[in-house]
């Protein structure tokens, strides 16, 4: 308890002057893209995750005296978003969806398999560092499910059996390429793209919708449903 209360009451050490030097520039190329500063918040995160695989009590006090904001105001925001870590992170952050249809599915089995494989806990990383494994909730894929995401990207209709060889080519170091996608890249790499910087890797932009995403679009055509018309300034349709 002693340890929590000094950790929580002292002031983060800034970055070194080297880190900084490299991180400034981009901070200021993410805030001169809006308005307000302080709408910056949500990329400047994700570029301080970059540097160190998690958003820290520093990367915080950066953010904080770039937007004119406290620490708690940045630290509210950066809680509250689940793709926001708040603990160092593997190169490959793998989040198995639990939620209702995934679970049924095959998601709890899934879990439990690579809890298991990998001998970690949900929260937790491998020693080498190049997994941490989540639970997390719904990715927005039922059709595909069950679901794994590794580092925000697809990987449709898994198994265990599936899940297991995908993570042991991770920790190989072998190419991956997510069912919908390019190849996989480190989550720190993944937090520069989310932070709004160019995504380069070959193929990024491929990839349609596939049939089980399409299924209710197809049924509504062959009943001759169609979406309402919208009106134009004037009322005309």
């Amino acid at each position: 308890m002693t340890e929590i209360l000094l950790r929580l009451s002292s002031r983060p050490q800034p970055y070194p002057a080297d880190v900084r030097a490299r991180l400034e520039p981009d901070a200021k190329e993410i805030i001169a893209r809006y308005p307000q500063p302080r709408s910056a918040l949500l990329p400047l995160l994700h570029l301080v995750q970059s540097e160190e695989g998690y958003v820290s009590s520093t990367g915080i006090e950066f953010c904080a005296e770039l937007l004119g904001l406290t620490g708690a105001e940045v630290t509210a925001v950066a809680t509250f978003y689940s793709m926001y870590r708040r603990t160092p992170t593997g190169d490959y952050h793998v989040g198995v969806c639990t939620n209702t249809l995934c679970a049924v599915l095959g998601g709890d089995a899934i879990l439990a398999e690579l809890r298991e494989h990998l001998g970690i806990a949900h929260g937790e990383t491998t020693d080498d560092g190049a997994i941490t494994l989540e639970h997390i909730e719904c990715n927005a894929a039922c059709d595909y499910a069950p679901v794994i995401m590794v580092n925000w990207e697809f990987f449709d209709n898994q198994t265990p059996e599936s899940a297991r060889e995908l993570v042991d080519a991770l920790r190989d170091g072998r190419t991956v390429t997510p069912t919908r996608g390019a190849p996989l890249c480190t989550f720190r790499d993944t937090a520069r793209v989310l932070a709004g910087f160019p995504d380069t890797r070959p193929g990024v932009l491929d990839g349609e919708p596939g049939a089980p995403t399409l299924t209710g679009l197809d049924t509504a055509r062959e009943q001759g449903m169609r979406a309402p018309e919208v009106p134009d300034e004037d009322g005309a349709r």
